[in-house]
Parts: structure tokens; C-alpha cells; sequence
């Protein structure tokens, strides 16, 4: 099966913003999150990692994951011009 990557376009055009869309699977850094926002999700699931950290660390483990999640995204962000969650596209990126 084809990853989430390839097939979010075709999916967020189908539903043409009827219904949200949350993405998961295969996203493990904030670049990840900027990449399935600019492909068309509304949302972002994250697990494994989060379960991860809270094995290994516990409450700062998650804390710890949270922050670097949110370094990353805002540091992406900044660097395709995306001031706002809201103005990430999908011409920021090559596919």
C-alpha cells in the first residue's frame, strides 16, 4: 500500500475540505508534521514516538518530544515563509 505521503493530495481533493483530515503514520519530526499539513491534512496524529517518550522519560520525556516537534515545525515554518499554521501550502514543498 501506498504511503500517507502519496495518497494525501488525492484524498484532500476528493473531500474538497468536507471533512477533516488527520494524518498518521510515518510522521516523526516537525518537518514531517509541515509536510502532511502542506499535503493537505487538517491534523496530525503522532504515536509511537509519544509512547516512546513516555517509557523513556516520562513526563519530560514527553515534554521533551514536544518541544523538539515544535522547534522543528516553527524553524520549517519560518524557512518556506509560513508565519501561521493556516498559511502553510502545498507549493512550499517539492513533490
Amino acid at each position: 500500500s501506498p504511503a500517507t505521503a502519496e495518497v494525501l493530495p488525492e484524498i484532500a481533493a476528493a473531500v474538497g475540505g468536507k471533512v477533516k483530515i488527520f494524518v498518521d503514520g510515518g510522521i516523526r519530526t516537525g518537518v514531517d508534521v509541515f509536510k502532511a499539513l502542506a499535503l493537505g491534512a487538517d491534523a496530525v496524529l503522532i504515536a509511537r514516538p509519544f509512547v516512546n517518550a513516555v517509557y523513556g522519560g516520562g513526563k519530560e520525556g514527553v515534554r521533551c518530544l514536544v518541544d523538539k516537534l515544535g522547534a522543528e515545525l516553527k524553524d520549517t515554518m519560518e524557512m518556506c515563509g509560513a508565519a501561521t499554521l493556516r498559511e502553510i501550502t502545498g507549493d512550499m514543498i517539492r513533490r
